[in-house]
């Protein structure tokens, strides 16, 4: 079915237009020949381009896509006064709501550099034109600032500010009449951007460049746009991001459920975990340990190379916020090394997706692991005679925290199983997976309740509160805080014991060791005889690090406890992590989309956010910089 022609641009389509945006819903309508007005609710700004009749100017609108106000047409001579007509509508319908009203109009420089070739990268530049009045001094001063701010591969762009009465693009006719510039309260910028996205022939446009600028630009000019409307109008943001998009277009929904549909159905973790640990280990102390185990692993329900054609189906490139382009690209990224990972297997090549994915161990993540087994002896907190609870006792007291967590939210659903297929505790899907030989000591029960429930179950029901279905399947790269902020739960709790903290070391140096070409006995030697661990604990975390030809998953849980006490260090709090299951990268995103009324704010908090005892180790995580010393200095 072909697309719906355009409405011309007549006198009803403009009341039309204008009656939306008094009653403060969505205007999204395509303009004749081409372009569109957007504009997502009441705001005193209005971005505006005109796509040049005369010369090609690929990637320049993709800029202004992401915004809540932009009108993108064509400079067609003969669309002029019907434009004119439009906008000015639009302005005089804000300008009695809100007092003042800034058009900014974008358009690229047709000069360039003498230096530059046809496919050299060019340093990103601006020309910010304005009428040099007093009133909106301190609105090009925020302009200038935020644009300087905007880096290309870590080059600062060049910004250079002219007085300007025009404020228009060379050889097309001012947008708005001098009647309508000469009321006190309307504004005009004109903004000139060097088209560093695309080749200097236009030829060839660098989509990379122009993902990481469009970005750019639209942090860049919300922070001048604040100071604007809190300068000049009766509007009072409490923060820039709020003045982003909150319509979101058909295409983030159909790729959040395409990527979320192939987390949930790929299901890496219970895909390359062993389902024969117990037997495995048996063979292996059969034979001294002078053979490897043979693991065997679930069949596999997908064909991961086949499911990368759904992968690359998911229509991100019609999205046009970037911040939401940017989290869904990053986790299609990260699908497609897993998929490729699962192709490989319980071979060696699977470990080059794995490194991919969850990343290798670093000098200073290694030190901190050498760190903590140096200062730890092997035989710190342990107690071979503590009883030990059962898997069925365990999963009643899992029960009760669920049970808590129905009385802050009514839809708070999960699914607890015992089970032979797995050794220990994990959960998938928000379903809480208990192995039927588990045997945890009764002082770490409530660690642990706390690592899976209140941490891994919690934040997929809230992620699952949320419209996005991939903040309950995780956003790329969520293992580590996920990891990060269980262990931290621990430690709240009193349950982080020194046992504990020499086994997260412990799988960082056998994730070194496996990365840097040693074996599975090499590894687990290492272990039993360099940090003086016993052999079924040395199995168990050699297992985890070598299975299915390679996992750098396990250095995750040092990682990202680091990463979450260097956050808590720097002042930020545990409630932003929660919203879901999201990576430390995706936080600015996060609070941006909260602040902007696409996320709800989540509706599950942990049991120990009301304990004395949790807020006085919290306080210490702050202040401390050594995990061991924090262990010791315990409160």
């Amino acid at each position: 079915m072909p697309p719906r022609k355009p409405a011309p641009i007549t006198e009803q389509f403009i009341n039309e237009v204008l009656e939306r945006l008094r009653q403060n819903q969505l205007v999204r309508r395509r303009l004749p020949v081409w372009g569109r007005i957007h504009i997502d609710r009441r705001l005193p700004f209005l971005f505006l381009y005109r796509r040049p009749v005369e010369r090609l100017d690929e990637g320049t609108e993709n800029l202004l896509l992401g915004e809540a106000s932009y009108v993108l047409a064509s400079a067609d001579p003969s669309l002029s006064d019907c434009l004119t007509a439009l906008v000015e509508g639009i302005i005089h319908t804000r300008l009695s709501e809100f007092g003042a009203f800034l058009v900014v109009e974008v358009w690229s420089s047709c000069e360039e550099p003498a230096e530059a070739d046809g496919l050299t990268l060019r340093k990103p530049g601006f020309r910010l034109l304005h009428s040099g009045s007093k009133d909106l001094f301190p609105t090009v001063e925020a302009f200038e600032r935020s644009l300087r701010e905007i880096r290309l591969r870590r080059v600062r762009s060049e910004v250079e500010s002219v007085v300007d009465w025009d404020a228009r693009p060379p050889g097309l006719s001012p947008w708005l009449s001098q009647t309508l510039l000469a009321v006190d309260g309307v504004h005009q910028l004109g903004l000139e951007v060097r088209p560093v996205y695309r080749s200097v022939d236009n030829r060839n446009v660098f989509p990379l460049a122009l993902r990481d600028l469009r970005r750019e630009f639209s942090q860049s000019t919300k922070h001048a746009l604040v100071e604007f409307i809190r300068e000049r109008t009766s509007l009072r943001p409490s923060h820039y991001q709020m003045l982003g998009r909150r319509s979101v277009v058909k295409a983030v929904w159909q790729a959040d459920r395409i990527l979320a549909d192939i987390t949930q159905r790929m299901n890496f973790l219970l895909s390359v975990t062993p389902v024969n640990l117990q037997a495995a280990w048996a063979d292996f102390e059969r034979n001294r340990g002078a053979k490897p185990p043979r693991f065997g692993y679930r069949p596999l329900l997908i064909a991961p190379l086949e499911m990368k054609r759904e992968l690359f189906s998911a229509p991100i490139k019609r999205i046009e916020d970037p911040e939401l382009s940017w989290i869904l690209r990053e986790k299609q990224r990260e699908l497609d090394w897993q998929l490729t990972a699962l192709a490989a297997r319980d071979s060696r090549d699977f470990l080059y997706g794995s490194l991919l994915a969850f990343g290798n161990v670093d000098s200073s993540l290694l030190w901190v692991a050498r760190n903590v087994l140096e200062r730890v002896p092997p035989s710190a907190g342990s107690d071979p005679y503590a009883r030990k609870v059962t898997a069925s006792e365990f999963a009643a007291r899992a029960r009760q925290e669920i049970d808590f967590f129905k009385r802050q939210h009514d839809q708070a659903e999960a699914g607890i199983k015992i089970t032979a297929d797995v050794t220990g505790l994990m959960v998938s899907h928000g379903t809480l997976l208990i192995g039927s030989e588990l045997h945890v000591p009764s002082a770490r029960l409530e660690a642990m309740v706390q690592h899976e429930v209140g941490t891994h179950v919690l934040t997929f029901i809230n992620g699952r509160a949320q419209p996005f279905r991939l903040l309950c399947a995780g956003l790329a790269g969520y293992e580590e805080l996920q990891e990060g902020l269980a262990v931290l739960s621990e430690y709240l709790v009193g349950g982080l014991s020194a046992a504990r903290l020499r086994l997260l070391a412990a799988r960082v140096i056998a994730v070194k060791c496996m990365t840097d070409g040693a074996d599975f006995i090499e590894t687990f030697n290492t272990l039993c005889n360099d940090h003086g661990f016993s052999r079924r604990t040395a199995f168990g975390i050699t297992a985890r690090v070598h299975r299915s030809g390679g996992l750098t998953k396990d250095a995750t849980y040092l990682r990202g406890l680091v990463s979450v006490l260097r956050y808590l260090r720097e002042g930020g709090g545990i409630e932003p992590l929660l919203v879901g299951k999201i990576g430390m990268d995706d936080l600015s995103v996060m609070e941006e989309l909260l602040r902007r009324k696409i996320l709800r704010p989540p509706p599950l908090i942990p049991r120990y956010f009301d304990d004395p005892a949790a807020k006085a180790r919290l306080q210490a995580a702050r202040s401390n910089t050594n995990l061991v010393d924090l262990l010791i200095q315990e409160p």
